[in-house]
């Protein structure tokens, strides 16, 4: 095949950054390719045939995209980068790298519908963001992935991840177990979206000193969290009381992100959901966003669309009297 040659710019980019202690990201990818790659100055040359340099162009880009949002790029940052383009996986467009909130080690999570969309942005622009909606909209995942991306940038120095144990009660003492683990069933969904999203070995770190939190909603009283990203799950199962608690903890130069699905409240029937008190008062207030789903906005299974809309159509009908 024909050998050819492209040149591309690295104008205003911090070409020794992008390329890596002593080239190692660049040497990760000439270990992938037979082109032959060049950088001289803020030149990056490739010559090869046209197929491979494609394929090495949306690398790059790639790799310019995440030193840019991120201000560093990692090996594990390239190595990724390299395994999804080369596996033939989706890669980021141009035109969708503002939805894109983290490169995993495995895949890149990004907004797949508008309200996705919007949660990102309400996130960013606000200190507190009440995402609310039905399962299986992306809520959670994409908070952890929020407060993850924000830890890497360096733009807080810890996580905190809270729960309320609702179902567990008073019968949490019949369980089998010490405490934790008892407790760690109400927390497994958040340890399994971090552990998709970072090594397995460094958020064992990260847990060890402290860095990430996954705690009960209640072991949030008397704190004050600085520098944080702090996120609430399934809040539809806090109380009244237990809401304004965890909004106060919000320290200097920290962020929160609160979820809930207001159709699945398992608290007392005479006890009223923090979060449906929180959606009525603290609207309007400047630096609280609320982003709403639907089911058009629910990523997982085909199927999570059709049950969701079945449950509404008939809580409709028992309104009607039917």
């Amino acid at each position: 095949m024909t050998s050819i040659e492209k040149k591309i710019s690295l104008s205003g980019i911090n070409v020794s950054e992008l390329l890596g202690p002593n080239d190692s990201n660049l040497k990760l990818i000439e270990d992938r390719f037979s082109s032959i790659i060049t950088v001289r100055g803020e030149t990056f040359t490739i010559k090869g045939v046209q197929q491979e340099i494609e394929t090495i162009e949306k690398i790059l880009k790639e790799m310019i995209y995440v030193l840019n949002t991120s201000n560093k790029l990692t090996t594990q940052d390239v190595q990724t980068i390299l395994t999804l383009t080369l596996d033939g996986k989706e890669v980021v467009s141009q035109d969708d790298y503002e939805d894109v909130v983290l490169y995993t080690k495995n895949d890149v999570i990004k907004a797949k519908t508008p309200g996705q969309r919007n949660y990102i942005r309400i996130a960013a622009q606000n200190d507190i963001c009440f995402a609310i909606g039905p399962a299986g909209t992306g809520k959670t995942y994409l908070a952890v992935a929020i407060a993850v991306a924000a830890l890497k940038k360096g733009i807080v120095k810890k996580i905190i991840l809270a729960r309320p144990a609702v179902e567990a009660g008073e019968s949490l003492g019949f369980l089998p177990g010490d405490f934790q683990e008892k407790i760690d069933p109400y927390l497994r969904p958040l340890y399994d979206a971090l552990d998709e999203m970072m090594p397995s070995e460094r958020l064992r770190g990260y847990i060890e000193k402290g860095i990430v939190e996954i705690v009960p909603l209640a072991y949030m009283r008397g704190r004050t969290l600085n520098n944080a990203y702090v996120i609430l799950d399934e809040a539809q199962n806090a109380t009244e009381l237990q809401m304004k608690m965890f909004l106060t903890r919000l320290g200097a130069n920290s962020k929160a992100i609160i979820t809930g699905d207001i159709t699945q409240i398992d608290l007392p029937s005479k006890t009223k959901s923090g979060l449906i008190q929180a959606k009525e008062i603290l609207q309007g207030i400047n630096g609280v966003g609320f982003v709403y789903f639907d089911k058009e906005d629910v990523v997982r299974h085909k199927l999570v669309k059709d049950i969701i809309d079945a449950y509404e159509k008939n809580n409709i009908s028992k309104t009607n009297g039917g």
